[in-house]
C-alpha cells in the first residue's frame, strides 16, 4: 500500500530532524495525567451516550426554552453486532448546543407490534393539526409493520412510517396505534422520515428515504398522507436520513437546501452529508445543479442533522452529525474502556453564502463552546522552517491560528503526538489541497480511509484553521469553515503532543491560540420507577388494599409503556400507600407522570404523590379528576444529596377516588 503523500513529507522530516527558526515559544503548562488516572476514551467536551450504543441523531425541537434533542439508543447494545436488538430513542437536553442533560429513554422500544424504533423527526404541532393537543409533539417513525420474530432478529421486517405523540412537551411519547400512517407500499428500503411545514401550502410535508431516492409526501394533519414526488440519484450509494430546510444566504436571497446522508466513494467524494441549493415547489425539490456539495468532508460525520435557530430562523442553522462509520462502527476503543458506543460532533452554526459557482453553506463551532474554556493561552506569532514540538500536552481544546509562507508547499500540526513522536495525527494544507491524515496513530481499522483532502487554492498563501481536538475525535474548519474534516482518531491516551511543521520553506501560525475546555459529560438520568414488572417494584412497599395490588396494564393518554401505577385496585373504595424503597437525589429534578382525582394533600381524604425526605413531605402533587396522565417536574436543587423515598397516598373512597402514576425519573 503506497503512502499518502502528506505521510511521506511527514516521515521525511522527522528523518532530516530540521530545525525552527525564531521560535521564542512561551511555555504553555502541560495539563497533568498522572500515571494511576485511569484509560478513559470518553470525549471530554463532545456528546457522548451515557452507556452501551447510540448512532443516528434526530433533529431537535424548542419547547419551553431549550431544545430536546433525541438520539437512537440500543440498552442492549453488546460488541457482537449480531446481538444488537433494535433502538429506542433516547433524549438529552441542552440550552446552547454544548452542555447536554440526559432524561433518559423519550420513546421506548418494544412497546408496540412494531418492535423498535428507527430515525424519524419530531415536530410540535402548535395549532393542533393532528388532534393531540395544541403544542403537542408529534413524532413520524420508521418501524417495522408486524414484524415476525425471525424478522426483528434481523431487521427485516418491511419498513414504514408510524405515528407517536407526546403531551409532556416531548419528555415521553406514546405510538398512536399499531398501524402505519405511511404504509410500505413493497418497498425495500423506506424509512428516516424528516417532516417539515409547508409556510406557503399550509400543510406538512415528508421527505422519506427510499434507497435511490427520497420521496415527498403531503398532510393537513399528520395522519393522513399522500405522496406526491421523488428525487432520484443512483449515483450516491444508499440515500439515508433527508433534510429540507429554507435559508437567506448572506446576499440576502432565500434558497431551499435539499441534504442526505450519502456516500460518495465511488466518485471519489465523502460519506457525509450531501446537499444541493434549489427550489421546492411543494411536492418535489428541482437542483440548482445535479452534483452535491457536502457538508463535511472527513469520515466520520453521518446521518447528520440540522434545526432552525429560534433567534434567527432564517438566517442560521444549527448542525451536528453521528461520529462513526458503518466500515468500523463496532469497533471504537470506547466500549471495552468505558462500556458505551456513541460520539457526537460538536454542534455547529451554518449559514449560506455565495460562492463563484453559486452558494454552499459554511459551518462554525458554535459560539457556546467558549462558556466551557477552562484556560486560554496565546503563544502569539511562531515561525518554523521545518518541525517544531510544542511544549503542551493535552487532549480536550481548541487550536485557533492564521498561518502565512511564502514557498512553503506543506504546513501543519501534529496532534495527540506520541512522546516519542512515531505516532499522531496530522491536520495542514498544501498547495492543492487541505487534509487530515490518521494514519500514523490510532485510527479505525480501516485501511482505506487514512486521509481526508478538501480543495484548497494553489495561489493562496495565507489559510486560518480552527481545530477541535477531544479524546476521540478532531474536527477542522478551514478558512470560513467552507470545508470542514470531522473524524474519529483513536489515538492511545498517552498520546497528548503537539507539534508544528513546515516543507519546502518557513510558514508563521499567527496569533496561535489553544483553548482547553472543562468536561461537560451527562449524569445519566436514573428512572426510580416505570411500573413495567409484575409488583410495585424491588424495595417498595404497600399498605391497606394496595399491598396485594400491582402495577395495571393500561392505554392512558400520556403513558410510557405498557402499565401505570394505579390505585383504583379494582374499585374506588380502595386505600393504602405505596412507598418506594429509599434514594439519593443526586440530580437537579425529578420528573413524573400523574393522573386520577384532585385531592391535594393536606386536604383530606387525599390521592396524592409526594416525595419525603427524613418521613416528611418536602414535594406533593395530586391528579386533575381525569384519566390524562400529565407531567409534574420537582426542582431538587435545594435538596441536593439528601436521602428520599417517593409515597403515593390513597385515602379517597368517592368519585375519582384513585391515583395513576407513571414513569418517575430523576435527570439533570
Amino acid at each position: 500500500m503506497s503512502i499518502p503523500r502528506t505521510t511521506r513529507i511527514l516521515r521525511l522530516t522527522a528523518v532530516a530532524a530540521l530545525t525552527a527558526t525564531a521560535v521564542a515559544v512561551p511555555a504553555v503548562a502541560p495539563a497533568t495525567a498522572g500515571a494511576e488516572e485511569p484509560v478513559t476514551y470518553r470525549a471530554q467536551y463532545h456528546l457522548t451516550v451515557p452507556d452501551h450504543w447510540k448512532n443516528d441523531p434526530q433533529r431537535p425541537v424548542f419547547v419551553d426554552g431549550k431544545f430536546h434533542y433525541y438520539y437512537l439508543y440500543n440498552s442492549d447494545y453488546d460488541a457482537d453486532p449480531a446481538a444488537n436488538f433494535g433502538t429506542a430513542w433516547r433524549l438529552a437536553t441542552t440550552h446552547d448546543g454544548v452542555v447536554f442533560a440526559d432524561q433518559g429513554i423519550a420513546a421506548p422500544k418494544k412497546t408496540n407490534a412494531n418492535y423498535d424504533l428507527w430515525s424519524g423527526s419530531t415536530v410540535v404541532d402548535t395549532a393542533n393539526t393532528a388532534g393531540f393537543g395544541a403544542g403537542a409533539v408529534v413524532m413520524l417513525v420508521t418501524q417495522m409493520d408486524h414484524p415476525t420474530p425471525a424478522q426483528q432478529a434481523n431487521a427485516s421486517g418491511p419498513q414504514a412510517q408510524f405515528l407517536w405523540y407526546s403531551i409532556d412537551g416531548g419528555r415521553t411519547f406514546r405510538p398512536y396505534g399499531d398501524q402505519p400512517v405511511i404504509a410500505n407500499g413493497g418497498r425495500a428500503d423506506f424509512r428516516d422520515p424528516k417532516v417539515v411545514w409547508d409556510t406557503e401550502r399550509g400543510r406538512w410535508v415528508a421527505l422519506i428515504a427510499e434507497r435511490d431516492r427520497v420521496s415527498f409526501y403531503t398532510s393537513p394533519d399528520l395522519r393522513t398522507w399522500t405522496r406526491r414526488g421523488e428525487y432520484v440519484n443512483s449515483g450516491i450509494g444508499t440515500i439515508e436520513c433527508p433534510d429540507l430546510f429554507r435559508i437567506r444566504a448572506d446576499d440576502g436571497t432565500t434558497h431551499w437546501v435539499f441534504g442526505v446522508s450519502a456516500n460518495g466513494y465511488a466518485t471519489g467524494e465523502p460519506a457525509t452529508f450531501a446537499y444541493w441549493t434549489g427550489d421546492f415547489d411543494g411536492s418535489s425539490f428541482h437542483v440548482d445543479t445535479a452534483s452535491p456539495q457536502w457538508l463535511d468532508h472527513g469520515f466520520d460525520w453521518y446521518g447528520a442533522v440540522t434545526w432552525e435557530d429560534p433567534a434567527a430562523p432564517l438566517e442560521r442553522r444549527y448542525a451536528v452529525g453521528w461520529m462513526n462509520n458503518w466500515d468500523y462502527a463496532h469497533k471504537t476503543p470506547t466500549w471495552a474502556a468505558d462500556g458505551y458506543n456513541g460520539t457526537d460532533s460538536i454542534t455547529r452554526l451554518i449559514s449560506l453564502k455565495e460562492a463563484d459557482s453559486g452558494y454552499s453553506l459554511v459551518s462554525q463551532p458554535v459560539p457556546a463552546l467558549d462558556g466551557i474554556a477552562t484556560s486560554r493561552t496565546n503563544l502569539g506569532d511562531v515561525t518554523v522552517d521545518g518541525f517544531l514540538p510544542l511544549a503542551y500536552q493535552g487532549d480536550a481544546y481548541r487550536i485557533e491560528t492564521d498561518v502565512s509562507w511564502s514557498t512553503a508547499t506543506n504546513i501543519g500540526l501534529q496532534l495527540r503526538r506520541s512522546a516519542d513522536g512515531s505516532r499522531h495525527a496530522d491536520v495542514g494544507v498544501t498547495d492543492t489541497y487541505a487534509y487530515v491524515n490518521r494514519a500514523q496513530t490510532g485510527h479505525p481499522d480501516n485501511p482505506f480511509k487514512l486521509e481526508s483532502r478538501t480543495p484548497f487554492p494553489s495561489s493562496a498563501t495565507t489559510v486560518h484553521l480552527e481545530i477541535l481536538v477531544d479524546r476521540t475525535t478532531i474536527e477542522v474548519f478551514v478558512d470560513d469553515g467552507r470545508y470542514v474534516h470531522s473524524s474519529q482518531v483513536f489515538a492511545p491516551p498517552g498520546d497528548r503532543g503537539l507539534a508544528l511543521y513546515t516543507s519546502g520553506g518557513s510558514a508563521t501560525f499567527h496569533d496561535l491560540t489553544i483553548t482547553e475546555f472543562g468536561s461537560v459529560v451527562q449524569r445519566p438520568a436514573r428512572v426510580i420507577a416505570d411500573f413495567e414488572g409484575g409488583s410495585w417494584g424491588l424495595g417498595w412497599t404497600a399498605t391497606a388494599a394496595l399491598a396485594s395490588a400491582a402495577p395495571s396494564a393500561s392505554a392512558l393518554a400520556g403513558q410510557v409503556g405498557a402499565q401505570v401505577a394505579d390505585t383504583f385496585a379494582g374499585s374506588d373504595a380502595a386505600t393504602g400507600v405505596v412507598t418506594s424503597p429509599p434514594f439519593t437525589i443526586d440530580r437537579d429534578f425529578l420528573h413524573l407522570l400523574v393522573g386520577g382525582g384532585r385531592h391535594p394533600l393536606g386536604v383530606e381524604p387525599a390521592t396524592s404523590v409526594q416525595l419525603l425526605v427524613d418521613g416528611q413531605p418536602v414535594r406533593t402533587a395530586t391528579g386533575a379528576d381525569d384519566a390524562t396522565l400529565r407531567p409534574v417536574e420537582w426542582d431538587l436543587r435545594d435538596l441536593a444529596g439528601k436521602t428520599a423515598q417517593l409515597q403515593i397516598l390513597d385515602d379517597a373512597t368517592g368519585a375519582w377516588g384513585h391515583l395513576m402514576v407513571d414513569q418517575v425519573v430523576l435527570s439533570d
